[in-house]
Parts: structure tokens; sequence; C-alpha cells
């Protein structure tokens, strides 16, 4: 038992090694652009940027706009599977799965071809119907998490006995969703939530090849001219896809009587 828990302990350590000297060689290169001392001046420098403060703006609206679209797509699909449709349950995994299957740069294309300046629909040709494609896009890219997160929320409730109780009071299913379910799955929303959240600030194949001024294109394009600065920024996008699944570990934990107490 000894010997096991000491290969343990060593394969903890070797594996964190692994993951943490990399992080800390960045973060010790980031704060040697004042020569001779270590200081902040590349993260100042970033925070100081016009266009770092631009495109992570566009890519936080960008973002809470991904959150709520597919919020309202996947709570009433989820839901209705369970409730009234159980034998599709495979089909639309199957469905939601397809984002992790096809590569995205196929994706974009395919947008790109569907909804060019050429087609019946020509959403690039405008910068508002980009932005709306870009959307979309991201939507598509954060279906199969928010869909897991959000079906596994409701396989933890009785869905069926909340819904009949819900109707002998006289809601409507507008109302079922809204005040009933939504409040007992909040914490698989907000899991599927910032993780879409992470994946669109990191985005990078969508944004550039519809020319939108996201951070992913902005994180690619100081990398490529700049020194000190690339390290800060991979430090911050570091630390807040890590707060993300801090978030999702605190509310995801939490049981929906749990949540409603606090």
């Amino acid at each position: 038992m000894n010997g096991t828990k000491i290969g343990a302990w060593i394969a903890a350590t070797l594996g964190t090694l692994y993951f943490l000297a990399p992080l800390i060689a960045t973060f010790e290169f980031s704060l040697r652009m004042r020569r001779g001392e270590y200081s902040f001046d590349a993260y100042r420098e970033v925070f100081a940027s016009g266009d770092f403060q631009a495109s992570f703006l566009y890519s936080v609206v960008q973002a809470v706009a991904t959150i709520v679209v597919t919020t309202l797509i996947v709570v009433p699909t989820a839901y209705f599977v369970q409730l009234r449709l159980p034998k599709l349950r495979g089909l639309v995994e199957f469905i939601t799965l397809l984002p992790l299957v096809i590569p995205v740069i196929v994706l974009v294309f395919g947008y790109i071809k569907l909804y060019g300046s050429s087609s019946i629909l020509p959403l690039t040709a405008t910068e508002t119907g980009s932005d709306a494609l870009l959307m979309f896009g991201y939507v598509c890219l954060g279906l199969p998490y928010m869909y897991r997160s959000v079906e596994t929320a409701l396989r933890s409730i009785d869905v069926r006995t909340l819904t009949e109780a819900a109707e002998s009071q006289g809601a409507g299913i507008v109302t079922i969703l809204f005040r009933v379910i939504l409040p007992n799955i909040r914490s698989g929303i907000l899991s599927g939530a910032f993780l879409t959240f992470a994946i669109v600030i990191g985005e990078f194949t969508f944004a550039s090849l519809l020319d939108r001024p996201a951070f992913g294109p902005y994180l690619q394009l100081i990398g490529a001219s700049r020194a000190y600065e690339p390290s800060a920024l991979a430090i911050m996008a570091f630390a807040l896809t890590w707060a993300c699944m801090g978030l999702i570990m605190l509310f995801g934990g939490r049981t929906p009587s749990a949540a409603g107490k606090r």
C-alpha cells in the first residue's frame, strides 16, 4: 500500500510539473519587458491598448448573445425530448455532437458559401449580418456543451411531476419553462454558459475567416508582432478559462434546493 501511495504521489507530482512548468515559464517571461528587473509593464501595455479593449468587449458581447440564443434553443428542446419524445433522444444527441466531429474550418466555409454575398441571404455583405453569422457559428460550437449540461440537470429533477403540478394550476408551457423548469436546472445552464463563454473568447477560425474584430484573431495578431505582450495575454486567457472552470465547479455542484436556499 505504501508503494502504491508513493507511486501515485510521484505520478501526480510529475503531471503537475508537466502542466505548471510551461505556465510558470510563460508568466516569468511576461514580467521581463523592463530590462534587468521584473515588472507588469506587458500587462499594462495590454490593458492600455484600444485594440485589446475593443476586441475583448466584442467577444464578450458575442459570448453573451451566444449563451442567450443557445439557452433558448437547448432548454425547450431538451425539455420536450425528455418529457414527450424520449425516443428521439439518441437522434438529438447525435445532432448536437456533430459540431465536435465536423472541423470548424469546414463549418465556416459552409457558412460563407451558404450566406455569402452571392447567396439568397447575403449575411456577409454587411457588418451586422457578419456579426449575426458569427454568433450563430458560436451557437453551433457551444451546442454540445450546453445541451449535455442542460440534459444532465433535467435528468436530476422530476420533470413530469413538476409539469403536471404546474398544469394543474393553469400554467401554460411558457410559464412552465421559465418559472418552473429554468430555476430547477439553473446549475446546468450556468455550467453550459461558462463553457460556451470560454469557447467564444478563445475561438479563432470563425472570427478570422469572417473578418470580425474578435479576441481570438487579436491574440494571433499580437503573437506575430510582439514579444512580451503575447505571454501576458496567454496568462490572462489561461486565468479566464480557469475562472470559468471554477465557476462551473461552484455552480454545477449545487443541487436545486441548495442553490435556491442560497
